[in-house]
């Protein structure tokens, strides 16, 4: 079995996959600090819970955008599930895309991930919305390269902001409002971050189509895909797995000779 780690910057999110069937995915917060010994004690824990074991996993790969959590996440697999895992490093591996922007060195390993798995599952002319920590609009070409795109704050970021800059405004939580127009301050707040999140993407994605100069499809993933999802007709599809099969056709791609159980 593959133990497949997508390492962010607010969570990691762990998954043990037989060939393409999923036998169990967990989320943790990101911490750098974190030691390979307590990720283990968490993980193991979670996996005998869907009767998993570590000797179930051979082999590993690892996407990873916080560079403070290489070596405690490398040595998780290396100690605990005796495999060294594969990185997701441009030039270093076979990512199977071209890679078209102008400093590749820069590219984020979890939007490279994407962009591999929404080519093979939508084809090309691609919009990638990432509801993370930073909201991403990436793109894949029709040849399945790929080709840059935005970066805007993230959604809970923007909150959070709001919140610490503000002397009188308090923390609210993420949700679709009942009304645009707020009657209140709390209301007001919620529409803002909502229907201004909506409006951002709208924006944005027309605007992209209208340079980019083809008929593009858009999908969604992250934590709050969903919700915005359900409140917006640009979004073509809504898909929460797409970087965890980018990483297993990644490490497929890269082990031809290996065989993954």
């Amino acid at each position: 079995m593959l133990l497949v780690i997508d390492s962010g910057n607010t969570n990691v999110v762990f998954a043990i996959y037989e060939g393409q069937e999923q036998k169990g995915c967990w989320r943790a917060t990101s911490d750098s600090k974190k030691t390979a010994d307590e990720y283990a004690v968490w993980l193991t824990q979670l996996m005998a819970l869907k009767g998993l074991v570590p000797g179930d996993i051979t082999g590993s790969i690892l996407a990873n955008v916080v560079p403070a959590s290489t070596y405690n996440l490398t040595r998780l697999c290396e100690i605990y599930f005796n495999s060294t895992p594969l990185m997701v490093e441009l030039g270093k591996i076979d990512l199977g895309l071209t890679v078209r922007i102008d400093q590749p060195e820069q590219a984020g390993a979890d939007r490279l991930v994407n962009a591999v798995a929404g080519y093979q599952r939508y084809g090309g002319n691609l919009i990638l919305i990432d509801f993370g920590t930073a909201t991403t609009f990436d793109i894949v070409g029709d040849d399945g390269a790929y080709e840059g795109g935005v970066i805007a704050p993230g959604v809970n970021l923007s909150v959070e902001a709001l919140y610490m800059a503000s002397a009188k405004l308090p923390r609210i939580d993420i949700r679709r409002p009942k009304n645009i127009i707020g009657k209140a301050t709390i209301p007001a707040m919620e529409s803002g971050i909502f229907w201004g999140y909506v409006s951002m993407v709208e924006g944005m994605v027309k605007r992209i189509r209208e340079e980019y100069g083809a008929p593009m499809q858009v999908v969604a993933t992250g934590g709050l895909a969903q919700l915005f999802t359900a409140a917006t007709e640009v979004i073509d599809h809504l898909d929460k797995d797409v970087t965890l099969r980018g990483l297993i056709s990644i490490y497929e791609l890269n082990t031809r000779d290996k065989k993954v159980r």
